[in-house]
């Protein structure tokens, strides 16, 4: 499932915006889920990290219960499906085709209210790739522009007790670090029930 700096945010958070052509709407304030399906959203898969975090992930991650692999948030949410047509795709190819690949390091996790994440090393290559596509799509700020900043990460496990959290990280820290080269960017698509991965999009 990019989390903020203000208050946990996997995926999804609460927007004040008035709905825009193509965008793909928001969450309520209380932060529950309202996923309908052509939801969209753009991630960096992390299948390295599998094996450290998936059955946390399967037991303390909604997102992981809904298909959603290990990965860092490009750009959440995103526009509609039905928006996401040829001209789309090959404007998010040329943009993504401009950011060279790069290595990523998991070695340390990062907390916020209910929320235990891994925090990739360096985290500027997602930042600059957020920028690049939230700058061509203004009408997708991330997070509905609620939050100035956002912090890269990889959610483990959400809405949780700091005592579950706790136990999870000091395992997961006995398995770190974890290393990966960050190659393409998946569009993932919500069919009202689970999300599905639609495209990929190599970086340069």
């Amino acid at each position: 499932m990019v989390v903020v700096v203000a208050g946990p945010v996997v995926l999804l958070l609460s927007l004040a915006l008035v709905e825009v052509p193509c965008y793909t709407g928001a969450v309520t304030d209380d932060g529950t889920r309202e996923l309908q399906a052509g939801r969209t959203g753009l991630i960096v898969q992390i299948p390295e990290a599998e094996p450290a975090v998936r059955a946390w992930r399967e037991r303390l991650d909604p997102g992981a219960r809904e298909g959603v692999p290990a990965h860092v948030t490009v750009l959440f949410p995103f526009l509609r499906e039905d928006c996401v047509d040829g001209a789309v795709h090959r404007a998010l190819e040329e943009i993504l085709a401009a950011h060279p690949a790069f290595p990523v390091r998991f070695e340390s996790c990062g907390r916020f209210p209910g929320v235990l994440y891994l925090a990739p090393e360096p985290d500027g290559p997602f930042r600059q790739l957020t920028r690049a596509i939230a700058d061509r799509w203004p009408q997708t700020p991330p997070f509905g522009g609620r939050f100035t900043d956002v912090v890269p990460h990889l959610t483990v496990a959400q809405g949780h007790e700091d005592a579950v959290l706790e136990r999870v990280e000091a395992e997961l820290l006995g398995g770190t670090p974890i290393t990966a080269l960050v190659s393409s960017v998946e569009l993932l698509v919500h069919d009202g029930t689970r999300w599905h991965e639609r495209a990929s999009f190599a970086l340069g």
